[in-house]
């Protein structure tokens, strides 16, 4: 195997596990993973656009999610808040330095950072917060239902 040659990652692809059952909060993580997506698999002079798109949607993204959390009072707003700040801080970084020339491949380090820290922000808070709001507009938890995966199911062939 040559030193030199590139293995990539697994592109981040949308998957019933996300689902939190808070349909609009459930809409913009499909988008979420669909912009980290494309900032995985961007050409070289495409990243930069990539890049700024996600910024936009990670500004629409938390700002809703701040929204819903300032309007039923989510009591966890803060730690909620301060975890979006910094994925916010850390997009704006690594900007700021592809406009210095810096090599695009921090934007790729940015892009497999985001695929390790979402499942977690999601599983945790955004899962809290769903919970929430199902409770506060419903007076329960949400439901959700997610697909089965399974494994094709394999032949038996019958004793001769």
């Amino acid at each position: 195997m040559d030193a030199n040659e590139i293995h990539p990652l697994p592109t981040m692809a949308w998957s019933d596990a996300f689902l939190l059952g808070y349909p609009a909060m459930d809409a913009t993580h499909r988008e979420f993973v669909d912009c980290v997506a494309a900032l995985q698999t961007a050409a070289d002079d495409d990243i930069e656009r990539c890049l700024d798109e996600f910024l936009q949607h990670a500004l629409s993204h938390f700002g809703e999610e701040q929204r819903w959390m300032d309007a039923s009072k989510f009591p966890a707003s803060k730690c909620h808040a301060e975890e979006h700040d910094k994925v916010l801080s850390s997009v704006r970084e690594v900007i700021e330095l592809m406009q210095r020339g810096v090599n695009k491949q921090v934007a790729r380090d940015l892009a497999e950072a985001l695929v390790q820290w979402f499942p977690g922000h999601a599983d945790y808070m955004d899962a809290s917060l769903s919970h929430w709001l199902s409770q506060q507009s419903h007076g329960g938890a949400p439901v959700v239902l997610r697909r089965q995966v399974t494994e094709p199911a394999q032949q038996t062939l019958p004793d001769a």
